[in-house]
């Protein structure tokens, strides 16, 4: 399984954290910092809390003025290669979202989020600032969206995203993405895939809340940009998973009926968590036709309830008359982001968004 991302931060990096800044600024008591950040709390600590623990007690041991303190980490950060660091330097955008929030400080709290995005991200620090300054703020980000650094750039996106992994929640932005689109706008042909992917991602959010808004701007970049074309298919991924049948006539997965499908089979009645299950179908097409493949999981939870996940087998075009037989092999070990339970699950094969049958069998406790 792979390292948690928690684990980056751990008493080796932060004493290596604290001896950068003690090179830069003598009076930093390194030992007496990496004891207050790992105190008896911290192996308790997930990813997000562990970052404000080390902001918390950078605050307590650098210069109480604020831009002395800056200073300070602005020299550190100079020492790191440009982009993205095992979340090393994260802190330091939690560093300006703890303390400097005041008004006096915004200019400050401004080019210190954009300096430090280059080398980690301040897509969690900006939120506040944006929930605080609405307006204020997404004029900063519409400014960022013209950067020359890509990374600024992406900052412009992903920090206003209105449903930001393990960021704290944006509602209005939910409610009306209208300031988001402005900013998606100015992005929608960027030449850096790192910002065209948060792009998609932003749009994808979106698409949650607003699927009919989305459905139409896609209609509406569709096919102008190489470019925007790979935005507007990625973050249409939710909507395709649906069926929104605006979204697959816009990718040419219009004519399910042309598809026959038969012999969907399980090779077992049942599996048992921590197993693999195989099933196997075939279609055939009665013309030419672009074949978009998924197949659900109907998962059993620990309630009683189901829970369906869409997975995507292929997407191809296929001349009139061909026959294609698919094999696939489904893992039911347990993962970070999903634990099974014994129950009666089912397995639904969907041809461009069509469901076209559901087959049950058994998850059986670990062997």
């Amino acid at each position: 399984m792979p390292e948690l991302l928690k684990n980056k931060y751990n008493e080796e990096s932060i004493r290596e954290l604290a001896s950068r800044i003690q090179a830069v600024y003598h009076p930093f008591q390194a030992d007496d910092f990496v004891r207050s950040v790992m105190d008896g709390t911290w192996e308790s600590l997930e990813l997000k809390a562990r970052m404000r623990q080390i902001a918390v007690n950078l605050g307590n041991y650098l210069p109480a003025d604020y831009g002395q303190a800056l200073g300070a980490l602005d020299q550190v950060a100079a020492g790191y290669p440009e982009g993205f660091n095992d979340f090393t330097l994260m802190c330091f955008p939690d560093f300006v979202e703890v303390y400097g929030q005041d008004e006096r400080h915004w200019d400050l709290s401004m080019a210190a989020l954009e300096r430090y995005t280059v080398f980690s991200s301040s897509e969690f620090a900006v939120r506040p600032f944006i929930i605080s300054h609405e307006a204020r703020m997404m004029e900063q980000m519409s400014a960022w969206a013209r950067h020359a650094n890509e990374h600024v750039r992406r900052l412009a996106s992903e920090g206003c995203r209105p449903r930001l992994p393990w960021g704290q929640a944006l509602p209005r932005f939910q409610k009306d993405p209208s300031p988001v689109l402005a900013i998606l706008e100015q992005l929608k042909a960027d030449p850096s895939l790192y910002v065209r992917k948060s792009v998609a991602n932003n749009l994808n959010d979106i698409s949650k809340n607003h699927p009919e808004l989305v459905a139409r701007i896609a209609r509406d970049w569709y096919g102008r940009d190489e470019r925007t074309d790979w935005i507007v298919k990625h973050g249409c991924r939710t909507l395709l998973k649906k069926g929104n049948r605006e979204v697959m006539d816009l990718f040419g997965f219009s004519d399910p009926g042309s598809v026959k499908v038969y012999g969907f089979a399980l090779g077992a009645a049942s599996v048992a968590i921590g197993q693999e299950l195989a099933f196997s179908f075939t279609v055939e097409t009665e013309a030419a036709a672009k074949v978009r493949l998924e197949y659900g999981v109907d998962y059993q939870k620990a309630n009683g309830r189901r829970n369906r996940k869409i997975f995507q087998i292929s997407e191809l075009s296929l001349k009139e008359r061909t026959k294609k037989a698919y094999t696939k092999i489904h893992s039911f070990a347990d993962v970070s982001t999903r634990k099974h339970y014994p129950g009666v699950h089912s397995v639904t094969l969907i041809v461009n968004g069509t469901e076209r049958g559901t087959l049950d069998f058994k998850v059986l406790a670990p062997l």
